[in-house]
């Protein structure tokens, strides 16, 4: 057991240097992103800039179009397309960019959060129940940091970039075929603004999941009934939310938390229990607020879920770690073939 306890504090050493180079490292590539992003607002302003001259320019060539030469016609036409694919493009880098420095900000606060955390209570093992020592606190939470990442990643990946990838390839199309087969080009144009039209809100969904503009601005009870009506309209799910008691702020990592719990529990529903119809319950008492998810899908053993690989999937050993961390509780009910109901307690105060 000594041998074992030491290896461990070896690993979780070796750990931290690790975090502390990572930080290191992450510093140098947000100083990278900063210039970028600086480099390509410059150009999408002289993008913007020259758009509005070339649509400028079509203007006055339509408002004369009787007396104006063929090829002019066709030289504006060219211009404004080229300008505005140029633009659009050049604006969905800067917003990559943007993006991509947002994520690199909350991944060095938490390597900040990690080395500074470790310097009070690091070392510390948690002990299992078995009374095995097991990874210490710190390790689990960055895992499951670490397994959000990858998660939207994917997100990523699958949803605005593949999105913005057949915007470009639908642009080009409409430059080829501008010339040669104009009323071609106008059909593949309308389908490009109906493309552009529902990848746009596909972004507001994306953000809206990844962290909810409203949610610092007017608190979780608001920012939960949006999210519920957009879940419900998105998914097909028939969701329900029932407020109770007194609406009021909490402190904003309660808020967070109480949240991302709701969140990843509706997505469970449908993801893992194709659930059907979703019922959440919000009760803000003096001191505590309650919350129950419900729902009637294909549920799941508790024992045998938490033993699981699948487990890792839900989370659920997880929420019960944030819960308790910040004084709460947490309750799982559920059965193979009759649904699932989590309920959880936080201190408002």
């Amino acid at each position: 057991m000594a041998v074992a306890a030491e290896t461990n504090i070896e690993s979780f050493e070796q750990f931290l240097e690790e975090c502390s180079a990572e930080r290191e490292q992450t510093q140098r590539e947000i100083k990278e992103i900063e210039l970028l992003v600086q480099q390509t607002t410059a150009e999408v302003e002289r993008l913007a800039q020259r758009n509005t001259q070339v649509t400028n320019r079509l203007r006055q060539i339509e408002a004369a179009l009787d007396t104006v030469p063929r090829e002019d016609i066709r030289e504006a036409y060219t211009a404004v397309l080229d300008t505005q694919q140029r633009l659009f493009t050049m604006q969905g880098q800067l917003e990559k960019l943007q993006s991509n420095q947002r994520q690199m900000d909350r991944y060095l606060d938490l390597l900040r959060g990690v080395l500074e955390f470790t310097d009070q209570a690091a070392y510390a093992p948690q002990s299992s129940d078995e009374g095995e020592p097991s990874q210490p606190l710190v390790v689990r939470i960055i895992q499951a940091q670490e397994r959000e990442r990858q998660q939207l990643s994917r997100q990523m990946h699958d949803g605005p970039a593949q999105s913005l990838t057949n915007l470009i390839l639908q642009a080009e199309i409409c430059q080829r075929l501008f010339d040669t087969h104009p009323e071609r080009a106008r059909a593949e144009l309308q389908n490009l603004t109906t493309a552009v039209a529902t990848t746009f809100q596909k972004v507001k969904g994306f953000i809206l999941n990844l962290r909810p503009m409203m949610l610092d601005d007017l608190g979780v009870v608001p920012t939960l009934r949006r999210y519920v009506d957009s879940f419900s309209d998105n998914s097909g799910v028939h969701t329900a939310l029932t407020v109770t008691g007194k609406e009021r702020r909490m402190a904003s990592h309660k808020e967070v938390t109480l949240f991302r719990l709701v969140q990843q529990l509706m997505n469970n529903a449908v993801d893992h229990g194709h659930a059907s119809s979703l019922q959440i319950g919000l009760d803000i008492g003096d001191s505590i607020a309650r919350v129950s998810v419900e729902d009637n899908g294909s549920g799941f053993e508790l024992t045998e879920m938490l033993a699981s690989p699948d487990e890792e999937r839900l989370g659920l050993a997880t929420m019960r770690e944030r819960v308790e961390m910040l004084g709460g509780q947490i309750r799982f009910d559920s059965g193979p073939g009759r649904g699932t109901k989590v309920s959880f307690e936080l201190p408002v105060s």
